[in-house]
């Protein structure tokens, strides 16, 4: 039984498919709580051990396709790498390094100026 070919498109596809799936799963189940007048998107957000075990899950799924997904130890963004099976050589990054780099000084530049303003 072969599997059939999955390319960049449908991966991202199946990903944000059974994203929100699960965020209206938990939503329904009452798991998700309302967000509160006043409080950041920040506060709503999973944290990184809460996000390990599904990208675990998904990376032994999808790791026959050449596609793994890791979380960026800095920032805690989830990285998906494209990888050719055969020569184990990095095809695409989503994000690429420059922007992952770039975020990462953005977040130290909103710092600074978060206390120069105050």
């Amino acid at each position: 039984m072969s599997l059939p070919p999955l390319n960049v498109t449908s991966v991202a596809t199946l990903i944000q498919s059974v994203a929100e799936r699960q965020r209206l799963d938990k939503t329904l189940t009452g798991q998700v709580a309302a967000p509160v007048s006043g409080t950041s998107a920040d506060a709503l957000e999973p944290a990184h051990h809460d996000l390990l075990p599904p990208l675990q899950r998904v990376n032994s799924v999808l790791g026959n396709y050449g596609v793994e997904f890791e979380l960026s130890d800095e920032s805690s963004r989830v990285v998906v790498r494209i990888i050719d099976k055969e020569s184990g050589t990095l095809i695409r990054q989503i994000p690429s390094e420059e922007v992952l780099r770039l975020a990462e000084r953005l977040d130290e530049l909103q710092g600074a100026l978060l206390k120069l303003q105050a």
